[in-house]
């Protein structure tokens, strides 16, 4: 299987990511970033209408307003296929109309909100940001059943996404943070109703949470739904920024305590012994973490976020690393001692 395209248009290995603009970037370094991507030959590119994180109403779709910036001053909207995602249930994105669900009504709300702050006429992959029922995602290992758990039934969800689609203003449809059964419960009302099948599966993937292999690498291969690979240096612990008790001025799991799925001691442990096997075969740990994502034949594309065009540069490097024999086992070796740490 060659996954490589959505919606028909071949995108690249690597994705930018952007939920930092609007937080640790100001909108000169998110334009800095966006010419620099295209210069390398990127052309896709990821925002979501929460950004940036952590998420305030304050700040939120600064992400979109600053990718719609360089729209107007550039051009180039042709160049890039642009996806981004509409925000589900949670307590505290109650700023956001008023309690963000996937109904008709938001949806088409959301979508033509990002629009605007997008400043273009469509949007290429539009994405749900995470499941509206109560499931396990965001590192939540055991799963709980709620009976009376209530969300918007998946035929209405994908109905409101087609009429979408038939007005032009998206183009096609994936998901975000979903787990297999709902995958493909999409898939089965697609196909049973002739409504837009589902393209991606945008999951965090990385040396330290391989959980996609278990279920859904399955589905990405028998069902062509690529995975957008989120999250693939883990907050930066596989860069190895963080070895010997440093806490870089500026990182984000200094500036920032919610991403406590990173903090075990497990998932350290593992970080230092990547860190150290890329050291051993004279490898950039970034580059080798990117790389193994990089080579899996179920990820369409990685997507990396940066701070700095020099992290940035750094980091489309991996397009140019293959993993050797040796380097392969040793990441075997670690994943057997230390399996899915950080999921």
């Amino acid at each position: 299987m060659s996954l490589s395209a959505v919606n028909g248009l071949q995108v690249t290995k690597i994705c930018l990511g952007t939920m930092t603009w609007g937080q640790q970037n100001t909108e000169a370094e998110a334009h800095e970033q966006i010419s620099f991507a295209m210069d390398a030959g990127i052309n896709f590119i990821d925002a979501a209408e929460m950004y940036p994180v952590p998420p305030r109403a304050e700040t939120q779709g600064r992400t979109e307003e600053y990718i719609g910036t360089w729209f107007a001053n550039n051009g180039h909207r042709e160049h890039w296929v642009l996806a981004t995602k509409a925000c589900g249930p949670r307590d505290e994105f109650n700023y956001l109309r008023g309690g963000p669900n996937y109904s008709r009504q938001q949806l088409i709300e959301a979508v033509d909100n990002s629009l605007a702050r997008l400043k273009t006429d469509y949007i290429d992959l539009y994405q749900l940001h995470w499941p509206e029922r109560i499931t396990n995602c965001f590192g939540a290992r055991g799963y709980t059943h709620f009976d009376n758990d209530d969300w918007t039934p998946f035929e209405e969800v994908l109905r409101a996404l087609e009429a979408l689609i038939s007005s032009g203003k998206i183009r096609g449809i994936g998901l975000s943070n979903e787990t297999p059964w709902g995958v493909m419960k999409f898939l089965q009302l697609a196909d049973q109703a002739g409504l837009p099948r589902i393209e991606t599966v945008q999951n965090p993937y990385s040396l330290l949470n391989r959980q996609y292999e278990v279920g859904m690498a399955e589905i990405s291969h028998r069902e062509d739904i690529g995975l957008l690979a989120y999250s693939p240096l883990a907050m930066g612990l596989l860069t190895g920024k963080y070895r010997n008790g440093a806490r870089p001025e500026g990182s984000r799991l200094v500036e920032f305590k919610r991403f406590d799925r990173y903090g075990s001691d497990n998932t350290w442990q593992a970080a230092e012994r990547y860190c150290a096997l890329a050291e051993e075969h004279d490898l950039n740990p970034a580059q080798m973490a990117l790389a193994f994502v990089n080579s899996r034949p179920f990820v369409l594309s990685n997507i990396i976020g940066a701070t700095s065009v020099q992290q940035l540069k750094e980091n489309l490097g991996s397009l140019e690393v293959a993993l050797s024999t040796e380097v392969m086992q040793g990441i075997r070796t670690i994943h057997k001692d230390l399996p899915d740490p950080a999921p």
